[in-house]
């Protein structure tokens, strides 16, 4: 019956195999990240009606009909069944109802202050005893948690596998879930970028930034509008370039890391027909119509001749581009802020924003590196 439902009910109006393969290329990263980005920022901008509890319940019953519907696809139902992808499910549902709740709440908040009513959290008494009325509450948290891992742990068998044999890798060989994310940066950056840099800037910026917004309208209760920027800029970063590398790394990277949609089947002999291509091999054959430099120039290394161009470009954008900004876009900002708040906030800010830029790049010109200085494992 659910199967007739797929085939008759949801494609009326055609083959389903036609709405598969729309969602298939609607999946491809480049659509996939644009249409993200697009809902978030829908959202964001509609929030207090998007926010109402029966949208809130419509969207909930049809993202989950949509999963259930797609779950009778074989292809599918094979990814989302394995015991380290069903974490995914779980925090897809539970990112969107926490980040409902959060913005509910806003909503709710920055309408009562437009009315002059007293906030939510105003007047609200949060203490309690810690005996017995925390102790009681950590202990029946605690035995709750039990039982739900105990039964997980029974229903849903653990994905051990043989010892490590460096002659049988697995195609794909993936991290566990929760470096999914970071996985899918080494795709774009190199590792010390990915892997070290990234990952220590997101934990320097999260210090950094009650340090940087010291604003005291909006701490202590929820709302949007005293913050917009901030946490836009935030649900940015978690939402598209986490969650969203994270459901590409689990639904779309396939065998040989190749991006596959969600009903497609995942063939190990797919081919991948790709030259990545730096920003000097774009500069210097296609702009110039010349080869690639390989000698040193007036006493200037080979390798800085050759990376010229990418360099130029990369100071530019670190050093003109947030001159640039703090004259247009971040104008009230820069003046709120003062010179080294405003500094350290936009340097965090382009390494933030440079995630998409490379993606992009790789998705559109299969661009590599902007500067690849291999003789110093020096790629940006």
């Amino acid at each position: 019956m659910i199967e007739s439902i797929w085939t008759h009910g949801l494609v009326a109006a055609g083959d389903s195999n036609a709405v598969k393969d729309a969602i298939n290329a609607i999946c491809q990263p480049h659509w996939f990240f644009i249409l993200s980005n697009v809902a978030l920022f829908v959202f964001l901008m509609g929030y207090r009606t998007f926010t109402k509890p029966a949208f809130a319940l419509f969207a909930l019953l049809a993202f989950t009909a949509f999963y259930i519907l797609s779950a009778l696809d074989p292809d599918f139902l094979s990814i989302i069944i394995k015991a380290d992808n069903v974490p995914i499910t779980m925090m897809m549902y539970l990112t969107g109802f926490f980040a409902w709740l959060g913005f509910r709440q806003s909503a709710i908040n920055d309408t009562r202050m437009e009315q002059g009513q007293p906030l939510l959290e105003a007047g609200s008494d949060d203490k309690v005893l810690v005996w017995p009325d925390l102790v009681y509450t950590e202990m029946i948290a605690l035995v709750l948690c039990t039982v739900f891992l105990m039964v997980w742990a029974v229903v849903l068998r653990a994905p051990l596998e043989p010892p490590a044999n460096p002659s049988v890798a697995p195609n794909p060989s993936k991290a566990p879930w929760y470096f999914l994310g970071l996985q899918e940066l080494l795709v774009y950056f190199d590792p010390w970028i990915a892997g070290v840099l990234l990952p220590g800037l997101i934990i320097v910026g999260l210090i950094a930034v009650p340090y940087i917004d010291k604003n005291p309208r909006g701490n202590g209760y929820y709302t949007f509008k005293e913050r917009k920027f901030a946490i836009t800029t935030f649900m940015v970063g978690y939402l598209i370039m986490w969650i969203v590398l994270i459901v590409f790394g689990t639904f779309l990277r396939g065998p040989n890391w190749n991006f596959f949609g969600p009903y497609e089947f995942w063939d190990p002999h797919r081919p991948a027909a790709l030259l990545n291509i730096d920003f000097r091999d774009i500069f210097w054959v296609r702009w110039m119509g010349r080869a690639i430099p390989t000698e040193d120039w007036s006493g200037i290394p080979y390798y800085l001749v050759r990376e010229a161009p990418g360099i130029a470009l990369l100071l530019g954008y670190f050093l003109v581009f947030p001159v640039v900004l703090k004259h247009t876009v971040f104008r009230r900002m820069a003046v709120q802020l003062g010179g080294i708040r405003y500094g350290i906030m936009v340097f965090l800010f382009l390494w933030m924003l440079l995630v998409p830029i490379k993606m992009a790049l790789r998705w559109t010109l299969n661009m590599h590196y902007i500067v690849a200085i291999t003789e110093f494992f020096l790629n940006v």
